[in-house]
């Protein structure tokens, strides 16, 4: 299983950053190739007192090649694009591969 993660900085007009998301960029999340659990929440905070998210985002790929087919995809390309449409205060991308404690 490999993580994806997109964590969204509080935009500049919260309102239309969640109307977009949730009508127009959600969508095209949704038909990435492989994707497997998506998940997101609002106005996450820190445990450490620094600045929260507006938004953070999690999705499973089956491995790393699964994930960079996916944004290498037509649908990835799109989702991509369409991330300065609505995210005036940018995005943290991260990908890795969960290991379990022994």
């Amino acid at each position: 299983m490999h993580k994806f993660v997109a964590c969204y900085p509080p935009p500049e007009d919260m309102e239309a950053f969640t109307t977009h998301y949730t009508e127009v960029h959600l969508p095209l999340v949704r038909e990435l190739p492989g994707i497997r659990n998506p998940r997101y929440s609002f106005d996450v905070t820190t445990l450490t007192g620094g600045p929260g998210y507006a938004l953070v985002f999690e999705a499973e790929f089956e491995d790393a090649a699964a994930l960079q087919h996916a944004l290498a995809s037509p649908q990835g390309a799109a989702a991509s694009a369409d991330v300065a449409n609505f995210a005036s205060g940018g995005v943290i991308l991260f990908d890795y591969e969960p290991v379990a404690p022994r």
